[in-house]
């Protein structure tokens, strides 16, 4: 019987376009090596039975409100209780009519959270301290909505800096209502975003698009240890897929309850309990 996995970022909708960003490719064949078929369209069978041979129980997919994904808004509308949604693509330099219509897509579809990459609006100029994504963490915090956003240097050849986690000290400070997790990692800045974990109740991290065998060992004993509640397993499929990183995370020098904190406990308890 597999160990129960929670996978809270997976992407559907890369197959829906014909012609991809050359960003994209240049991270799929330089950054991440992956093959040809990352982009192509996706079996919702198929990928169900990745799933089940690997025992993710739960997918969020992710969404966008600017470009709607047809294919993860199928999938959740056939399978309620396997996949929600991760809501992205929101202006903040325009945020009143971002937020109402992402209150309203809330109230419509299972939104599990919402997510945005500093590096990747905005021409990166904003660090996240900046007061420009103030109205998103109030109404995140309002709603009781989790926040994801991206930490640690982009794949892409755009601005990073703005994506180093202690650009999230003040947001944690000014908002400590609001449920943030950082995503893809934190590298190379890992020692910084464990800090942060230490201090704010309400800040996690994902270790999504890392191969759990790379992890850094500080981060690795930091689960061990205090962090037991901190770290969230997270594939960004197919980008890595299930069937190569539930292995590898299984093979973790972790004890049981730190483990199954790590791949189902801690997403269940950050973006599932309590709403």
């Amino acid at each position: 019987m597999p160990r129960n996995v929670i996978d809270p970022l997976v992407n559907v909708h890369f197959g829906e376009t014909d012609l991809q960003p050359k960003w994209m490719t240049s991270v799929r064949d330089n950054y991440f090596k992956g093959p040809k078929s990352m982009f192509a369209p996706v079996d919702m069978a198929e990928l169900l039975d990745e799933m089940d041979e690997t025992g993710v129980r739960k997918a969020v997919l992710m969404d966008s409100l600017t470009k709607p994904s047809v294919t993860a808004r199928k999938f959740v509308e056939a399978h309620p209780e396997r996949f929600s949604l991760a809501m992205g693509g929101m202006n903040l330099l325009r945020p009143i009519p971002a937020l109402r219509e992402l209150e309203a897509v809330s109230r419509d579809l299972p939104v599990t959270y919402t997510v945005i990459g500093p590096s990747f609006w905005g021409d990166g100029v904003y660090p996240p301290s900046d007061a420009v994504y103030y109205p998103l963490y109030t109404k995140c915090a309002e709603m009781g909505l989790p926040l994801c956003m991206n930490t640690g240097i982009p794949g892409p050849p755009i601005p990073g800096e703005v994506q180093n986690p202690i650009h999230l000290d003040t947001v944690c400070v000014r908002f400590p209502e609001l449920k943030l997790c950082m995503i893809h990692g934190a590298d190379p800045w890992w020692d910084v975003a464990i800090r942060m974990l230490i201090r704010f109740p309400n800040l996690r991290l994902m270790t999504s698009a890392w191969s759990p065998k790379r992890l850094p060992d500080s981060l690795l004993h930091f689960m061990r240890t205090r962090g037991q509640a901190k770290v969230i397993f997270a594939s960004d499929w197919p980008v890595l897929t299930h069937r190569r990183i539930v292995p590898e995370a299984l093979a973790l020098d972790l004890p049981e309850e730190a483990l199954d904190n790590y791949l189902f406990g801690n997403a269940e308890e950050f973006f599932f309990g309590g709403r």
